[in-house]
């Protein structure tokens, strides 16, 4: 396997793994400055020293003239089912850190064990498990509650296996949602997820979920007809969609963005995957070079007539969801301004939420929103180290923390787009170079079958 191999390359490495990056610019993602002409010295995975000094006669130097180095990347909100797969697509767009939204508990654990062992090269993970729904759950695999009993149940059994927080789904009943805010609250775990149909956004934040995924909820608590909209079963996606621009309140926005801030309701907007929703009806849309770094079973499933939350949609439908999300990326540039919290997160492997590629497609979403190059850069480096608590290990290039770097041929403050010119990737400060990224991504490993690949993704019927 691809990743072993790489992995088992590295440790072989002579010496300490000791290196030093020369002459290169530092990007500070915390006050958007750029250090220039400095050597970064990297021992035992983490950084060393950030100076002007001669390298150490015992690192193995990397010359980086004229190219940028950043933190390394993340994408919270993906959905893994191969290491074998991901990984390598992953580590080859800098991404060196995910956040797993819905898998395998057992899987999962394994997978991060490798990682952390050095067995198997790949991002480092925080993951949910399964998803906590209602009693009759969207997905297979996920926890079905009906009452506050079981809500709380599932707390426990979520924690007791070993997962970092709690993922809430559409499907939940209102009386359990509350039951499982005050258990993961008593049991101090994070939850995390959609915000269920019966709950408004505003009730969510006050009940203390930590990130709310897709905007799912927002638009609606900026609506004059929120608890109209709460309950009305009967509205086409056409006219929901307009009833909720039509009934729009800046006022409504204003307060419900400073209820986010106040309360610290993180927002992973997934911009990604809303778009390519909206868009698949577009032929020209679905043709995308990056495909090409996919095995052929997985393009193929992700044909809208083969996917049951897709297949009925018509013409009428995507235009609706153009219209939902040209309206979302206002809010999402609104929520910035105000100082709301946001994640970068793409949740890939839906329909055309290219693995890794898409992480970098957020962050230009994010631009289009109105965030600067710098503020969508934190979404993906400082924000979730930030988000998991461990802003003094990583998220920044700062003496101490560990080595998950990414150097880059352009400014990333400049041009967003920047940060797709990867130069090389360090993971645990074992460098990666353009070669072995090359052929990181053009390797396509066949052991996952297409009976392996599971429909794990968005409820678009929010």
């Amino acid at each position: 396997m691809l990743l072993a191999v790489v992995a088992a390359i590295l440790s072989s490495q002579a010496g300490s793994g000791a290196l030093s990056i020369t002459h290169v610019s530092v990007v500070d993602v915390l006050q958007g400055r750029i250090q220039r002409d400095v050597t970064v010295e990297i021992r035992n995975g983490a950084i060393a020293s950030i100076s002007h000094r001669t390298p150490d006669p015992d690192t193995r130097e990397i010359v980086a003239r004229g190219k940028f180095l950043i933190p390394g990347l993340w994408d919270c909100h993906v959905h893994c089912w191969s290491d074998q797969i991901l990984f390598p697509l992953f580590l080859a767009n800098g991404i060196t850190g995910i956040r797993d939204m819905f898998g395998p508990t057992a899987m999962l654990t394994s997978w991060r064990k490798n990682v952390e062992n050095g067995t198997t090269l790949g991002p480092r993970m925080y993951f949910s498990g399964p998803i906590v729904d209602g009693p009759k759950p969207i997905w297979p695999g996920s926890i079905a509650v009906s009452s506050p009993e079981e809500g709380r149940q599932a707390v426990a059994t979520v924690q007791a296996a070993g997962c970092d927080f709690v993922k809430v789904y559409s499907l939940l009943p209102k009386e359990a949602y509350f039951a499982i805010a005050e258990e993961a609250k008593k049991r101090n775990i994070v939850f995390a997820g959609h915000v269920p149909n019966a709950v408004t956004a505003m009730e969510a934040s006050d009940a203390g979920q930590k990130s709310f995924e897709h905007l799912y909820s927002v638009l609606a608590g900026c609506s004059t007809k929120e608890s109209e909209l709460l309950t009305s079963q009967s509205l086409t996606r056409m006219q929901r969609v307009q009833t909720l621009l039509d009934s729009f309140d800046s006022k409504r926005e204003q307060t419900l963005f400073e209820r986010f801030k106040q309360n610290g309701t993180w927002q992973c907007p997934t911009l990604t995957v809303l778009h390519s929703l909206a868009n698949l009806d577009q032929p020209a849309f679905r043709k995308d070079s990056r495909l090409s770094y996919l095995p052929s079973w997985i393009t193929a499933s992700w044909d809208p007539s083969k996917d049951f939350r897709l297949k009925a949609l018509t013409a009428e439908d995507y235009s609706a969801m153009r219209l939902r999300f040209d309206k979302e990326l206002h809010l999402v540039g609104d929520m910035s301004k105000i100082g709301v919290s946001i994640l970068a997160g793409t949740d890939t492997p839906n329909p055309y939420v290219i693995p890794g590629f898409g992480l970098h497609d957020e962050l230009a979403f994010l631009v289009s929103a109105g965030l600067s190059p710098l503020k969508a850069l934190q979404t993906a480096t400082i924000n979730p180290a930030r988000y998991f608590g461990v802003e003094k290990l990583m998220g920044s290039v700062q003496v101490g923390k560990i080595a998950d770097l990414v150097l880059l041929d352009a400014n990333p403050l400049i041009d967003i787009h920047n940060t797709t010119r990867i130069d090389e990737v360090f993971v645990r400060g074992r460098a990666l170079d353009r070669t072995l990224l090359d052929q990181m991504l053009k390797t396509k490993p066949k052991a996952t079958s297409e009976t392996d690949f599971p429909a794990w993704g968005i409820d678009i019927d929010n």
